[in-house]
């Protein structure tokens, strides 16, 4: 199972979500691979051990069709990474748009899994571009979180309108859910942005949400994910709902 944690909008928890869904995985004693798809590399600088060339990254997949299960660390308490690397910036310029580029990640994900039955989470980069597309081409589900804001309500509808325009050319509905990140219970707002959600994608819209909690925002600052640094926190919880919500859903 494949899913690419995705937004064109910055902020809203692609990274944040991505970390702790995987982390609440391996409690649950699965072991998840994470891919860094995002040339900002925060996945990896979390992970606290960025690759030293570009070539121990994602982006010699690109380059160089280099194996993925040669490029896959270990992540304690979280599962595998596949780390990012800056000069993923490029791949845009340098390899173009053809079906090869854009279908490259998933068929290095299938050659490595082989049967593997293991969750995939892919951190995408903010733009659609060549990265992003990958990765929903190799996704079998999109997971967009979307910030408690009326910005983020407006980049969650521009999602949906750039999922609608790839599925004629993947020839398949892209399963998607929505989930509210940031939700601040002591805003109205953010109720109205949930009831707005509710409205336009009914069951796609997670019933989790993710709570705004100080936990959630200080365990990267501290390269751990939120079970490690506050298992008792409300961000916890909310992450371990999030999972277990996702797998009775048969997402997971």
């Amino acid at each position: 199972m494949r899913i690419a944690v995705f937004n064109q909008k910055g902020g809203v928890g692609k990274t944040t979500t991505a970390l702790n869904l995987a982390a609440a995985l391996a409690r649950d004693e699965r072991t998840p691979l994470l891919v860094d798809l995002d040339p900002q590399a925060h996945l990896t600088a979390i992970h606290g051990a960025p690759p030293a060339e570009a070539r121990d990254s994602v982006f010699s997949l690109y380059q160089d069709n280099r194996p993925l299960g040669e490029l896959v660390i270990d992540w304690p308490k979280v599962g595998h990474l596949i780390r990012a690397h800056a000069e993923l910036i490029k791949v845009d310029s340098i390899f173009g748009k053809g079906p090869t580029i854009l279908n490259r990640l998933g068929a290095g994900l299938q050659s490595m899994e082989q049967g593997n039955t293991r969750v995939t989470i892919i951190d995408c980069c903010p733009f659609l571009g060549v990265l992003s597309l990958n990765a929903i081409f190799a996704a079998d589900r999109v997971l967009v979180p979307v910030s408690s804001d009326y910005l983020s309500l407006r980049g969650a509808l521009q999602i949906e309108h750039t999922l609608k325009a790839l599925e004629p050319v993947m020839k398949r509905r892209v399963e998607r859910r929505y989930l509210l990140t940031r939700f601040d219970r002591r805003r109205k707002m953010s109720f109205e942005i949930m009831e707005r959600l509710r409205e336009k994608f009914g069951a796609e819209l997670c019933e989790t949400v993710i709570s705004e909690n100080v936990a959630v925002a200080e365990a990267p600052a501290v390269s751990q994910d939120i079970f490690s640094h506050s298992p008792g926190s409300r961000g916890a919880q909310d992450y371990a709902a999030l999972m277990e919500e996702l797998t009775a859903a048969r997402y997971l």
